[in-house]
């Protein structure tokens, strides 16, 4: 996989180097002469200093073959820009912002960017946390409408009897991805049994969580 990343500084800085130790192809694109040379001696990715809303760049960073381009600055609106030339000038299919603003967090999505707001996700988990109770919310994909949650199967006379999968009647838009059942992590299949004490991550849709949730607990 090849991977543009925007930016040089602390959160651009750690993705260039998990991806590269993770035998990734990276190159950023940073406009401090400071931070160029700070990735250059901590990392063995390709470093251009340059503005990476600017077309000459990304031409040089050869974007038109990337996988990801990823804008990680603190400028929503520089970040906005380099994504949409990445996206229509070069054909990268896909591209990840952070956005700082929480509020801009829809206008990424609309256009196609896969936004990634740290303060959105933590007011969503707090507010999830509270108000849903058994449901712990991880984190949000596609602006919102796609959920990563954590069910937590209870114990004592409280507790479902322990069901498969395929008894479950899971909702449409809900897949259990894993089970974590003390130190033991199952990868379920449909003969895999959800018992009490059991904690359940599924991806769903977020309207349906109440439903999901409903039917890990054995509730009506």
């Amino acid at each position: 996989m090849y991977v543009v990343i925007m930016g040089g500084g602390r959160i651009g800085r750690y993705i260039a180097r998990d991806m590269s130790e993770k035998g990734q192809e990276v190159t950023v694109i940073e406009r401090l002469a400071g931070r160029c040379e700070a990735l250059v001696s901590e990392t063995d990715v390709l470093v251009i200093e340059g503005d990476a809303c600017d077309v000459r760049y990304l031409e040089q960073a050869h974007v038109d073959r990337a996988d990801v381009f990823v804008a990680t600055t603190h400028e929503d609106d520089d970040n906005l820009v380099a994504c949409q030339l990445a996206k229509i000038e070069f054909g990268v299919t896909r591209a990840i912002s952070r956005v700082n603003t929480p509020k801009n967090v829809e206008i990424f999505d609309a256009l196609g960017i896969e936004p990634v707001s740290s303060t959105r996700l933590i007011s969503e988990l707090l507010e999830h946390e509270f108000s849903v109770g058994e449901l712990i919310h991880l984190t949000s994909l596609k602006g919102g409408s796609v959920s990563l949650v954590e069910i937590r199967i209870p114990t004592g006379p409280a507790a479902p009897p322990p069901r498969s999968l395929e008894e479950l009647e899971l909702p449409h838009q809900a897949v259990i991805v894993a089970i974590f059942r003390g130190d033991e992590t199952v990868i379920p299949k449909g003969d895999t049994l959800i018992e009490p004490g059991d904690e359940v991550v599924a991806l769903t849709a977020a309207d349906l969580e109440p439903r999901l949730t409903a039917v890990l607990l054995g509730k009506r």
